[in-house]
């Protein structure tokens, strides 16, 4: 975890956030095909979720995680499954030995863990069984064969806010990152995704992760920015690390996102306190289908007395899937061929499709903070092939 950053010079504090992957709403599905179980015959699901550690925390993930897997059985068009549920402790080793135990007992597809190494570890320790993982990390770098990531990639957000910026006329990308495994990343991603669109990344500039480092890469982006005639900014931190100091100085520094558009590759409206940051304000951000989302989260509340942890959705998302698919035709309802077929599903936070690389992709808003409040630029698709696709 990093630390929070604080303005040197207005003493801003924001609050500490987790990068959240997403979350959701709804269970009917779009149209799918090659797909079915025996008529009336349960799917077996085992789900792998991080209880075991004894830390408050991952333990109100993991019951999140179950609440909202079993809130989407209760509509699944007279599709039955058998849920079981597996502690991980948020282990590797633990991981991997209770997905073999739920092939053992039965278990027909694994949803979950919710950390990269344990799906990894889980993914390979059934990938000889003819059962697919669908995992609860955003983390593309572990997708692959019979392992998928359900949580929103880096690619998929760089995906829709490429295409919108240059749908806007943006064709000059300068990119600010990390140096860790997120910033290089997310780096990857928005330069894949750039040049995906026709447009391009004229600089690049990276900063150690430290306070002192962030301030000291201003002059180096204000000068990649000027010198390559930048029209857009792209940086891929988050609210909890660089954001509220990258967006506070750059513009003091003459960095103007009136001359030069500011985009991110994570939430800029979280935590609530973020909206009123000067800096942020008519930045560009994706967020998932706002609707979906308040749709999940009241039938959440609803039935749980409390909201649904941010990744809670995808687990909702992981059933609503396999109910739909369980509900069309016969045969083999959980091959790789069923899973990623094209038309994709209708989740918690909107439509989602796995692809068969093993990532997903999901119908993403482009949205702005205007006067501390969050404003729709662009709507989340609503079907594959449509706007934003």
């Amino acid at each position: 975890m990093f630390a929070v950053f604080r303005s040197a010079r207005k003493g801003l504090r924001v609050l500490t956030l987790p990068l959240l992957a997403l979350t959701l709403a709804a269970c009917d599905t779009l149209p799918v095909t090659n797909s079915g179980v025996a008529s009336g015959d349960p799917v077996q699901v085992a789900l792998l979720v991080p209880s075991g550690t004894g830390d408050g925390a991952t333990e109100s993930i993991a019951r999140s995680l179950e609440n909202a897997a079993r809130l989407a059985m209760r509509d699944l068009n007279g599709v039955t499954i058998d849920l079981r549920v597996y502690p991980t402790a948020a282990d590797a080793s633990l991981a991997a030995a209770n997905a073999e135990k739920a092939v053992n007992e039965g278990a027909q597809i694994i949803i979950g863990p919710v950390y990269a190494a344990p799906s990894n570890a889980a993914g390979r320790a059934v990938a000889g069984k003819g059962v697919s993982v669908l995992s609860f990390s955003n983390n593309a770098a572990i997708a692959g064969g019979n392992l998928f990531v359900l949580g929103q990639t880096f690619r998929n957000t760089a995906d829709r806010m490429a295409s919108y910026a240059v749908s806007q006329g943006k064709q000059r990308f300068v990119v600010v990152a990390g140096k860790d495994a997120a910033g290089a990343q997310g780096k990857n991603a928005i330069q894949q995704a750039v040049t995906a669109q026709g447009a391009s990344v004229v600089g690049t500039v990276e900063y150690a992760l430290s306070q002192q480092d962030v301030i000291a890469a201003i002059p180096a982006i204000r000068a990649a920015v000027s010198d390559n005639g930048a029209d857009a900014l792209f940086l891929t931190t988050d609210t909890a690390t660089a954001l509220p100091l990258l967006s506070q100085l750059l513009p003091e520094a003459g960095v103007s996102s009136e001359v030069t558009q500011f985009m991110g590759l994570t939430r800029w409206d979280i935590p609530a306190q973020t909206l009123s940051l000067p800096g942020v304000q008519n930045g560009w951000f994706a967020i998932p289908d706002q609707g979906a989302t308040s749709a999940f989260s009241g039938q959440y509340q609803a039935a749980y007395g409390a909201a649904p942890h941010p990744i809670g959705g995808l687990a909702f998302d992981a059933i609503a899937a396999i109910g739909a698919l369980a509900s069309q035709g016969q045969g083999d309802t959980l091959t790789a061929a069923a899973l990623t077929q094209g038309a994709g599903f209708r989740g918690a936070s909107g439509i989602f499709r796995l692809n068969p690389d093993g990532t997903n992709t999901r119908g993403l808003a482009v949205a702005t903070i205007s006067e501390a409040q969050v404003k729709i630029l662009s709507p989340a698709p609503q079907r594959f092939g449509g706007a934003g696709f």
